[in-house]
Parts: structure tokens; C-alpha cells; sequence
């Protein structure tokens, strides 16, 4: 309680003592006994505001004499014509005494003693206030910097009024210029599957909106290139635009192509956004750029130095058909190849038969194409997931093809070259330090771009869109070699791809099926492939109890598995497979298996694609596909680790299902 409602009650006892005194004197005539008890509690009521006034005026005393003290060399006059406004309070906030400039510049000359300090330092906490802290307030219009000191029993605050300062600041920071890059999505696929009418008079659409939101902000709009935009605005105009969630991205989205086209026109954008010069900020926004687009487009991402914001992205990717670019990237790697003098080839931690099968595909057409060069496959292979498929291949004469990460950091030089499959992050990678020690590294990868990703490689053949690293290798392989695959290496790329697909069910597109076809000309043999993925009865159990105890939240099932399950060896396979088989239970749009590894609480996340998983994990710590993610949590409950993942939920999944729908409702009218 504040000492103001502690004094405003003295005037009241003051009259009420009064009354009860003349009222002592009028009972003496009638009635002793009255006279007596009422003059008993006038006098009680004088003493209490005596002691009451009497204590107040030595805590202001002493509280005002040890800010006083505090300040060596001051004295109470010299306080009292301080140059800014100053005010002391007590412990609990209340305003015990302040000078004069305090009443002229923040009290407009009314008395405030007993009242709370909270509304002239900005409702904050007076604990925010540590001693020689600084914060920024405002007050009916003025911007003060406010100083703190703490004394004996109390606290004083210094209010320097820097309102010409901050103002001059805000406008420079609102007027800070912000460079965007903004792209057609698939632009091609456009030009092959509809008409040039109905392209350009898409691009009209998608450019109206642009026009319309850089209009809207006072900036500056240009086409660069075809299906490519350049937009100047500044900071204010871009906070507004976060405010609103770049609803832009959803108005571009609605756009109708025509009355048959199943096509959705999405854009990504790129923005650049503090940088100390216009050329910075250009280049932070093609970065930004090129990170949107190798997430799956639609989707605008802000980076701000080393900091990067993310907003869109709701959408399944539209694959695309050329092959361009898997035979440069062949090209390219060939002269890597024959400028190295050893080859490594490693994928993630904890590997699967993509990251496996992939590596085995550039093994054999390196090791058959290039004359001379031995490549070696870096894996471990007591926690890869993969364990059935090596020793298959170890056992048919592909022992020396593999090497432990051990030994292959012994034999790193200048002209090594390190093949990365299946995933592009340097803290992923099966072995992080030899990622470290080689200078020449290739990258060759499907997930959707992580920030942190690997950034020296000399070669980075990135496709969000394609169902798997299997299925990008198997490319390359038809440019480098067409004859380099047995039936064994076959299988092993079509065992990847069929992982990744869930037996060519999720992200499958043309490319998938054209590199399906050409590694069965190779000989894979379908049966064989499918005998990779059987299961153990201990497994099936596993599964089987996870998909029966799973509960429902959102149209999303979750399993949790148990501290016996946890034990197992098996349990981050057999999570991933209990996240699939829930998939195939009625209006389940979404499955998360929560378990424990390694010491640390992980989420196997699955969807058929209405709802975007990735963001939800991304939420998490984690990251990956729409369809396929995951996140570690590191060491809390599974509790804990429900709790996060229910809010990750609510806080993305409703936005993801609105977006998908009415994409949906749009291709069906």
C-alpha cells in the first residue's frame, strides 16, 4: 500500500476525533458513561494521526537525507536546484519528495507526495531500476532517460529529458532504407503449362499487388528481370508490413490463373534490412532471397545481419521439371573429382537408407567413372539407422568402400574433396570435424534451407522439391555415368527414395519416378528393396503399442513412448515408423512421436501435407521437410516436451490449415 492512501485517511480522523469530542461534551449532561467512552476514542484517534504524522514526516526525513548523503558533497539545497528533475522514493515506489523542475516539467505544479512513481516512469517495475540502469520512458509527450541510484531506504530518480534526441533517433531508425527482392515462384512451370495470355496476365495480377504495396509505403518499385522485382521502402513502412503478417503473400496466392490450372502463383521475397549501405542491404536481400527459395518459396524471409525472420511458407513446393541444373552441377563436380586427390563421401548422423544410399550412388560413379580415384564412404556404422542395409552390402564384397571417421581424418590434405549427401547443416554432418578440416566440400542435399547452413561449399546442389537425396544423385548419375550402377547400388538409391516417399506416396513428382525407372533398368530389384525395411517382432510391438495409445489434439496424434521403448536401440526408427502408420488413421492431418535418445527428448513429426510441419518443429529447434521434420529438446520431460510441442500447434498449425484450405477451395471452384 502506498503512503498517499496511508495520509488521506489523517484529515478524515482529524474530523472524526473532532466530532467525537463535541459529541463527548453534549453526552456529559445526559450520561457519564457515554461522555467517558467517546472522549477515550477522540483521544485515541488524536494520538494515532500524531504518531502517524510523526513517523511519516522521519521516513521522508530520513529517506530524503540518505539520498542526500548518498550524493558526497551535495547537500538538500543543492538537490532542490538540480539542474534535471529529480524524485525520491521508498521502497515500495511512493513519492516522498522532488524538486522543483519535477513539479514544473512532470507534475504541472501539483502536489504528488504519497503518490506512485509507476505512471511517470512508464508503468514499469521500480526492480528494473538497478542501481546506475538506464531506460527510456516517455510522459505526456517527452521522452526522459531515467537514472536510478539506490540509497539507505529508498530510491532517486535522475529524469534527463532527451525528448529532441530520441525523436531525431526514432525518425532515423524509421526512415532506414530496406532493400526487397521479390521472385515469381516457378515461373517456368508457368510458361510450359499455360498459356502466354494467361502468364502475363498472372504477372499483371502479382505486379498490381506489389504496386499496390510499395505505393501504400512510399517506396520504390522496379522489374529487374523477368518474374523478378527489386522494392526500396523504409523501416516503418516494413514493421507495418510485419504487423500484418505479409498478408501480401496470401493476396498473391488468391490470384486465379485460369478457369482449369491447378497452378498456384506464389512469390518469394528477400529483405535486407539494417545494413550500413544500400549495396550491403541488396546483397543481404538476394541472400535472404536465395534462403526463401530453397525453403519451397512462398514465403518472405528478413535478414537483419546475423538474425533471420521468417513468414509464409504454408504451402506444399511445386516441383520442378528441368534438368539444367543437375547437369551443370555434374559437370562442375566432374572437375572437382579430377582436381582431388582423395574423395570422402559422409552424410548425417544417425544415417538412413537415404543418407547411406545416396553416398553409395556417388561411390560407384566415382570410383567407376574416374580413373585413379578410390572414394571413401565416412559413416558409423554402429548408430547409423541403416545398420541392416551395410551389413548387406559389407557382406557382398563393399567392406573397403567404408571407413570410420576416425581414420579418415588422418588422411585429410589441401586436396581433399568432401561429398556431403542428405543434409546441409555442419553441426548434422556424421563427422563435424572432418567438415571442418576439409577445404574443398561438395553439398548435395533436399531439405528446406536451414539458416545455418554449410556456406564454403564449392559446389551446393540444393532442390527442396525433389522427394530425396537418392533421387538428385540418380540424376547425376545418368550425366556422369549411366552405366556406373549394379543391381546392389541400384537398390540402395531406390531404398532412399522409397524411404523418403513413403513408398512414392509424399513429394513425389515427375523426376521421382523417371529416376525410379532408370535405377529398375539398372537392375533394382523392388522385392529386395521392400525386405530392407521389414521389421522385427520386438519393432512391430513398438510400433503397434504407439499408434494404440496415441491421443488426438487438433486433428494431430501424438504417441509418447515409454521408458521401455526408450531403451531400445531401435526406438528412433520405430518412432519415425509409428509417425507414418498414424498418418493412415482417419482425419489425422499430422502425427508426432515423442521419445527419448542419447539423453535427449526428440519429435518424429509426419503429414500428408495439409499441414506444414516443418514450421512446427522449426518452433522446436528442429527442422525439415512439410510433410517429414523433427526436433530435439535436449533434457526435459516428456511432459515438458508435450506442453511445447501443444503450443507449437496452437501457435502454427491453424495458420498453415487456413492457407492450405483455401488454396484448395480455390482450385476447386
Amino acid at each position: 500500500m502506498y503512503l498517499k492512501r496511508r495520509i488521506i485517511i489523517q484529515p478524515h480522523c482529524i474530523v472524526f476525533s473532532a466530532a467525537m469530542l463535541l459529541m463527548a461534551f453534549a453526552a456529559k449532561r445526559f450520561d457519564h458513561n457515554v461522555f467517558v467512552f467517546e472522549l477515550c476514542v477522540a483521544v485515541i484517534s488524536a494520538v494515532l494521526i500524531i504518531v502517524m504524522s510523526l513517523r511519516y514526516r522521519s521516513y521522508v526525513d530520513r529517506t530524503v537525507k540518505g539520498a542526500v548523503k548518498s550524493i558526497k558533497g551535495i547537500n538538500r539545497l543543492y538537490l532542490e536546484k538540480f539542474s534535471v528533475p529529480v524524485a525520491v522514493t521508498g521502497r515500495d515506489g511512493d513519492l516522498l519528495w522532488y524538486n522543483s523542475r519535477f513539479t514544473k516539467k512532470l507534475l504541472s505544479g501539483k502536489d504528488s507526495v504519497g503518490d506512485p512513481i509507476a505512471p511517470f516512469i512508464g508503468g514499469k517495475d521500480i526492480e528494473e531500476f538497478t542501481d546506475g540502469k538506464t531506460v527510456s520512458v516517455s510522459y505526456e509527450g517527452r521522452y526522459y532517460t531515467v537514472i536510478a541510484s539506490d540509497v539507505d531506504d529508498g530510491i532517486v530518480f535522475y529524469f534527463i529529458d532527451d525528448t529532441d534526441f530520441q525523436v531525431t533517433a526514432r525518425l532515423y531508425n524509421d526512415t532506414r532504407p530496406i532493400v526487397a527482392t521479390v521472385s515469381l515462384d516457378n515461373r517456368d512451370g508457368f510458361e510450359r503449362n499455360i498459356s502466354d495470355d494467361d502468364v502475363n496476365l498472372a504477372l499483371i495480377k502479382v505486379e498490381t499487388i506489389l504496386k499496390k504495396w510499395v505505393n501504400s509505403c512510399g517506396g520504390i518499385y522496379a522489374k529487374t528481370a523477368s518474374g523478378r522485382y527489386k522494392l526500396l521502402m523504409q523501416e516503418k513502412d516494413l514493421q507495418s508490413t510485419i504487423e500484418k503478417k505479409f498478408e501480401l503473400l496470401d493476396q498473391i496466392r488468391s490470384i486465379k490463373i485460369s478457369e482449369n490450372s491447378p497452378l498456384v502463383t506464389t512469390v518469394s521475397i528477400g529483405i535486407g534490412r539494417g545494413a550500413s549501405t544500400l549495396k550491403q542491404g541488396e546483397e543481404w536481400s538476394l541472400h535472404a532471397l536465395d534462403l526463401a527459395n530453397g525453403r519451397g518459396g512462398d514465403q518472405a524471409v528478413i535478414k537483419s545481419g546475423d538474425d533471420y525472420r521468417f513468414f509464409g511458407g504454408v504451402t506444399k513446393g511445386v516441383e520442378k521439371h528441368e534438368k539444367i541444373k543437375a547437369r551443370v552441377i555434374a559437370k562442375t563436380l566432374t572437375q572437382k573429382i579430377n582436381e582431388s586427390d582423395n574423395i570422402y563421401i559422409m552424410g548425417h548422423q544417425t544415417s538412413d537408407l537415404d543418407a547411406v544410399g545416396a553416398a553409395v550412388g556417388m561411390w560407384s560413379v566415382i570410383s567407376k567413372t574416374f580413373s585413379g580415384h578410390y572414394p571413401k564412404i565416412v559413416v558409423d556404422q554402429d548408430t547409423s539407422l541403416a545398420g541392416v542395409f551395410l551389413k548387406r552390402l559389407i557382406d557382398n564384397g563393399y567392406k573397403a568402400a567404408f571407413i570410420d571417421p576416425e581414420d579418415a581424418r588422418k588422411k585429410v590434405n589441401d586436396r581433399t574433396l568432401l561429398i556431403v549427401v542428405d543434409t546441409h547443416s555442419p553441426t548434422f554432418v556424421e563427422d563435424p570435424e572432418l567438415l571442418k578440416m576439409c577445404k574443398n566440400t561438395v553439398v548435395i542435399d533436399h531439405h528446406r534451407m536451414m539458416v545455418n547452413h554449410i556456406s564454403n561449399a564449392c559446389v551446393f546442389f540444393h532442390e527442396p522439391f525433389a522427394s530425396s537425396a537418392c533421387e538428385m544423385v540418380t540424376q547425376l548419375v545418368q550425366y556422369m555415368n549411366e552405366d556406373a550402377l549394379n543391381s546392389y547400388e541400384a537398390e540402395a538409391l531406390l531404398a532412399g527414395i522409397m524411404l523418403d516417399t513413403k513408398n512414392f506416396v509424399l513429394r513425389t513428382g515427375v523426376n521421382t519416378f523417371e529416376a525410379a525407372a532408370f535405377l529398375k533398368r539398372n537392375g533394382a530389384d523392388t522385392v529386395e528393396v521392400k525386405r530392407l525395411f521389414a521389421d522385427s517382432m520386438a519393432s512391430y510391438r513398438m510400433k503397434s503399442k504407439l499408434v494404440s495409445e496415441a491421443k488426438t489434439y487438433r486433428n494431430s496424434a501424438i504417441a509418447i513412448a515409454d521408458e521401455d521403448m526408450n531403451r531400445q536401440k531401435s526406438i528412433r526408427m520405430t518412432a519415425a515408423q509409428a509417425a507414418d502408420e498414424l498418418l493412415s488413421i482417419k482425419d489425422i492431418q499430422a502425427s508426432y512421436v515423442i521419445y527419448k535418445t542419447l539423453g535427449s527428448t526428440c519429435i518424429s513429426a509426419r503429414s500428408l501435407g495439409d499441414l506444414n510441419v516443418q514450421l512446427i518443429m522449426e518452433h522446436l529447434g528442429g527442422g525439415g521437410h512439410q510433410t517429414m521434420a523433427g526436433a530435439s529438446l535436449g533434457k526435459v520431460s516428456n511432459e515438458e516436451a508435450k506442453e511445447k510441442l501443444i503450443e507449437a500447434i496452437d501457435l502454427l498449425a491453424d495458420k498453415a490449415t487456413d492457407s492450405t484450405a483455401a488454396i484448395k477451395r480455390r482450385i476447386i471452384i
